[in-house]
This record gives C-alpha cells, sequence and structure tokens, in this order.
C-alpha cells in the first residue's frame, strides 16, 4: 500500500469518527429536547411495546404524597406520568389532595372546602411515615407548569371541576400531556359535558366485575374509541374475556393499577416487593399502562427487558 494511500485512508478515518461524535451529541440533544414528544407519541401509540409508568399521587412512596417534590422525583427517575387527586378550595382555587380533609396529610384538621388557599398554603405536608416536611399543598398550575414538556399528567377525581381544569391546562398550555379519567359512561359523559371531547383527552374507569362493565366497554369501542381505559382486574379470567390485547389493536391503551391485590388478580406492588416479576402478569395480559406506587421497581423491571426506555 502506497503512502499515499495510507494517509488518504487515515484522513477518512479521521473524518468519519468525527463525524460520528457529532452526530451521537446532536442526536442526544435531539432526544433530550423532545421527550415529550416521545411520551406524548407514546400515550397515544396503543401497539407501542413501550410501557408507560404511571406513579400514584406523584411518588409517594419516597415523599408526601400529590407535592412538587414527589413529583419532581418522578421527572428525575424518568417515569412517564403522575397521577395526582384534585379538589377545589373555599375560594375557587384547585388544588392536589386525595383526602375530603387535610387531617392525614398535613399537621392541619378541617374539610378542604373550609380553607381558602392562603390558609392552605400555611400547612406542611407530611411524608409517608407522619413526619412534616417542608413541602406545602400544591395548585394544580403550580403542578402543570412543573410538569411542562417534562411528564405526562392524570388527573383523578377531577371530572366534577370540568371548566377549572381546562382553563389550567389551557393558560399553561399543556393539554397534550393531561388526560382526565372518571367512572362515567359515554353517554353519562354527554350528559355532564357535550364539548368534553374536543377539549381534554379523557380515560374511563371501568370496574370488569361489575354488571354492565362489558356492555360500557362495547359501547364505547363501538361508537367513540377512546385513549385509554383504566381497568380494575379482580380476577384474570375478566382480562381474557375482555380480551385487553385486541382493545389494544383498535387503538385503546390498557391501564390497570398495580396498587392493590384487588385491581390486578393478586398481582400488586407489595408481592412486587419480594420478587419483581410478579409484574409479568401484567405483560402477558396485554396491559400497557401501569399505575404504581413503587416506580423504581417497575422501572428496573421494565427496562431489564426492554419495555422502557
Amino acid at each position: 500500500m502506497s503512502e499515499k494511500i495510507k494517509y488518504l485512508l487515515l484522513f477518512v478515518f479521521v473524518l468519519w469518527g468525527s463525524f460520528c461524535s457529532i452526530a451521537q451529541t446532536e442526536g442526544t440533544a435531539v432526544a433530550a429536547n423532545t421527550l415529550i414528544e416521545f411520551l406524548v407519541q407514546n400515550l397515544h401509540d396503543s401497539k407501542s411495546d413501550q410501557v408507560i409508568v404511571v406513579a400514584h399521587r406523584g411518588d409517594c412512596g419516597n415523599g408526601p404524597e400529590n407535592s412538587l417534590r414527589g413529583i419532581q422525583n418522578c421527572i428525575d427517575l424518568g417515569v412517564d406520568m403522575v397521577e395526582i387527586d384534585v379538589v377545589k378550595t373555599k375560594d375557587g382555587h384547585l388544588v392536589l389532595m386525595h383526602d375530603k380533609t387535610i387531617d392525614r396529610t398535613t399537621q392541619g384538621k378541617g374539610a378542604i372546602k373550609k380553607y381558602t388557599l392562603a390558609e392552605l398554603k400555611t400547612y406542611y405536608l407530611l411524608d409517608a411515615e407522619g413526619k412534616p416536611t417542608q413541602e406545602r399543598i400544591p395548585t394544580l398550575e403550580e403542578v402543570l407548569l412543573l410538569a411542562k414538556d417534562k411528564i405526562l399528567v392524570n388527573l383523578d377525581k377531577s371530572f366534577r371541576y370540568y371548566e377549572a381544569c381546562n382553563e389550567l391546562i389551557e393558560k399553561t398550555q399543556t393539554r397534550d400531556q393531561v388526560l382526565i379519567k372518571e367512572k362515567l359512561t359515554r353517554t353519562g359523559i354527554a350528559k355532564k359535558e357535550r364539548n368534553y371531547k374536543e377539549n381534554i383527552l379523557f380515560m374511563p374507569v371501568i370496574r370488569l366485575n361489575e354488571r354492565k362493565a362489558e356492555i360500557i366497554v362495547r359501547d364505547y369501542m363501538d361508537h367513540d374509541v377512546p385513549l385509554a381505559f383504566e381497568f380494575s382486574v379482580p380476577d384474570t379470567r375478566l382480562a381474557i374475556e375482555t380480551d385487553f390485547e385486541e382493545i389494544r389493536s383498535k387503538g385503546t391503551s390498557v391501564w390497570v393499577n398495580a396498587l392493590r391485590a384487588k385491581n390486578n388478580a393478586g398481582h400488586d406492588d407489595e408481592k412486587a416487593l419480594s420478587d419483581p416479576n410478579v409484574y409479568d402478569w401484567f405483560i402477558d395480559n396485554h396491559v400497557n399502562m401501569i399505575q404504581t406506587d413503587n416506580p423504581q421497581l417497575l422501572l428496573d423491571y421494565l427496562r431489564a427487558r426492554g419495555l422502557h426506555r
């Protein structure tokens, strides 16, 4: 091989290495800048093999439930979505709280509806062990601003405040990121809010052991295919009979909670603590959205199987 050819090959090799380095850097930047686009796209793709991890009340196991810190923890972990609960104050503000009172999660007492926002902000949230933290009760607006372009949000106990939620979603420009759920039939929603479909992402909640559950599911699928169903599955037989695989093939994702045994035929977070393979049940039954109290454990399980980014 002549010296000229050697130098030419060396030049090409160096040039290719530089190109690959630049491409890798730019690819990383693109991935970081479009994370929310990936999350939104995956939310709308019921056939994706990437399972959506939903943190119950915002990683409540590692901080105060329904808190800004808990939601930031989820963002840092790489969780796809946080589930939060909404309630209205005496002066009309939407804040995060699962219970109707502040007794369990703060040092205060009494119903949320009897407090103004300013009054609620004087209390500190308690951690999982009941100890005071530096976290205060957040407003829904604060949460949406924190989540914007970083993580998806599921609003529970919120449909009763549809108009107020919609205004905040519009104000914070987070419409593509927010999924509202409620246990309502298709006709029941129409009676409550005729224009809901044009404004929000909505997910019906279905308890498969209840009478008419199958009829309600079929009515949605025949007339107004939803983005997703949240199913409570006390018996695996019900999952098979409902045919989650077929539902996903028609464009609807399947959400099942890992929180308590009654929701998942006994394959819950508690059992997964000693054996993460308990989560196999969800994958085997074609579930692609899992709400959990153990987001890190579930993420580790899914990533080891190539089912999460």
